[in-house]
């Protein structure tokens, strides 16, 4: 955890949430993952071979789940898919007879392959379920983090144009911009279109819902507003195709709400 006190660390430290939540290098991850997949079955079989007709292929098989369990449990689809192919293919070259081919006589061999492969499907689909549920919990977790900090930031009194700034880069990461900048005490001027509370884009003749892109052709504003008393905006321009979730959307706001806390002790301009 990378928050502190406010009070300890000046607001150009605290808005670091998104440091705080990034996920391990799922790509290094996922590459080994797939190698794993198709080597670990070919080699335990391999070690297997000599003691292929002293015991029965039931223990074999179970011993090739552990490997597909083992690989499919890091929750990448496509490498939990080719370890349970890699073993249902290696131990039916290696462990059925007649050995060394391809074919299969006996229908429990058959059906113990084909378990091979439906067991590495389901732990595969599982493990993915269980990996995009734990991501999701880290980037709340983020989230609440990054509107404390700037909450303790507003109370320790620091400086609002530093956490305007601070923010400004968040709502960048956030909602997918190409710029957001902050004005004061300005709001619809240009007739930008408006992100609402519920998450919404209201513009003069068009809303887009939580659920939509943002509009990449116009820009968006975001009111800072304390108690109804307008402070300014975040005048923000979304990337082409930048499709922020309702929960982040939820967070833009959030901060929005802070920095207006912050700018409360200044004069208000009225709506």
């Amino acid at each position: 955890m990378c928050w502190t006190s406010a009070a300890r660390v000046a607001p150009r430290q605290l808005l670091c949430y998104h440091d705080c939540v990034q996920v391990p290098p799922w790509l290094s991850r996922d590459r080994l993952a797939v190698i794993a997949a198709l080597v670990a079955p070919l080699a335990l079989t391999a070690i297997l071979v000599p003691f292929r007709t002293s015991f029965p292929n039931t223990d074999a098989a179970l011993a090739l789940v552990l490997v597909v369990v083992a690989v499919a449990t890091n929750g990448y689809r496509l490498a939990g898919y080719l370890a349970a192919l890699s073993a249902a293919v290696w131990f039916d070259f290696f462990l059925t007879r007649p050995f060394e081919t391809f074919n299969i006589t006996r229908r429990a061999d058959i059906e113990t392959t084909v378990l091979l492969l439906v067991i590495g499907v389901v732990v595969t689909e599982l493990a993915v379920w269980a990996r995009r549920e734990h991501a999701a919990a880290s980037r709340r977790a983020g989230y609440l983090d990054g509107i404390n900090a700037a909450a303790h930031a507003v109370a320790a009194g620091g400086s609002p144009s530093e956490l305007i700034e601070q923010v400004s880069g968040r709502l960048t990461e956030l909602l997918s911009l190409r710029t957001c900048t902050f004005q004061y005490g300005r709001a619809g001027l240009g007739r930008p279109a408006r992100l609402r509370h519920d998450g919404r884009v209201v513009a003069d003749h068009r809303t887009w819902d939580a659920a939509e892109a943002l509009p990449a052709d116009t820009d968006i504003e975001l009111l800072v507003e304390t108690g109804g008393v307008l402070q300014g905006r975040f005048l923000m321009r979304a990337r082409p195709g930048a499709h922020p979730t309702p929960e982040q959307r939820l967070v833009a706001i959030a901060f929005a709400d802070q920095v207006g806390a912050a700018l409360a002790g200044g004069q208000p301009i009225d709506l």
